[in-house]
């Protein structure tokens, strides 16, 4: 199971961006340190089955869940995901499997059940606490930003934070990228004054109407960002929001998002 919670391909990707351990007093060292791999082992287990951060099996993956908990903790402060996840996107796009073309947009409503930062009542799940996550994917499905609201926020409010959130994607000769072409969205997003602010920004809104019967042809571009949260979600930990850190559960969610580019580049060869 450890070898499969943290491959190597994964495992050489995220050393390099960990922070180094502290050092070891002389004089009073203390326990030894448990190695990084050993607590990312802890961290994918917790993400991929959702159990609570008490009943990580220390005796199996060599990690107890607060030393997990704890290395989350300083890994998210010190930005490892995020810089993670575009390092991935910047190999997805040299090897030609992105498309910046056309992008898709939407948002997912989840229960916070600790409540905590970006919670608010969901009109979704009768007003209970819940939160949303928002998510921008390439024409393919695959992730490219991801941001964490309160589940009474309106879907367009985050069209242009999600906007400001695309990353710098590298991997090509030239200017990296660092918007799309053409935005798809669902009739959420219908409103003229983000139309014209997403036009400013060069990008071309492909946003559907209100009142405008299905079938209209958008759909055959936008569902891969449904595609895109089943995805997600299949990490249980993402279905319901346990932390009460709002930075938590977004570091999840861009851990997330990166091994989903990583099952992107095994399976283009």
């Amino acid at each position: 199971m450890r070898a499969d919670l943290v491959p190597d391909d994964l495992w050489e990707r995220v050393a390099p961006l960990l922070p180094p351990p502290p050092e070891r007093r002389h004089r009073y060292p203390g326990r030894l340190r448990v190695p990084d791999r050993a607590a990312l082992t802890g961290v994918m287990y917790v993400l991929r089955t959702g159990v609570a951060w008490r009943d990580v099996p220390t005796e199996t993956l060599g990690c107890s869940g607060v030393t997990a908990w704890r290395r989350l903790r300083d890994w998210t402060e010190a930005g490892v995901w995020p810089r993670l996840h575009a390092t991935l996107l910047t190999e997805l796009r040299r090897a030609d499997l992105l498309d910046l073309d056309d992008c898709a947009v939407d948002g997912s409503h989840v229960r916070a059940l600790k409540r905590g930062d970006h919670v608010g009542p969901s009109p979704v799940d009768r007003a209970r606490a819940g939160s949303k996550h928002h998510l921008i994917v390439d024409r393919h499905g695959t992730p490219l930003a991801v941001t964490l609201t309160g589940g009474n926020r309106h879907d367009v409010t985050q069209l242009l934070p999600l906007l400001d959130a695309f990353p710098s994607i590298r991997g090509l000769r030239g200017r990296p990228r660092s918007n799309p072409r053409r935005l798809y969205a669902d009739r959420g997003y219908d409103f003229d004054k983000y139309r014209c602010l997403v036009r400013k920004r060069g990008v071309k809104p492909m946003i559907a109407r209100r009142g405008v019967s299905h079938g209209f042809g958008l759909g055959r571009v936008r569902w891969v960002v449904e595609r895109a949260f089943a995805w997600l979600h299949q990490f249980k930990r993402l279905r319901i929001r346990y932390e009460r850190r709002a930075d938590l559960h977004q570091g999840l969610l861009q851990l997330a998002c990166s091994l989903i580019c990583i099952r992107r580049l095994r399976t283009s060869f």
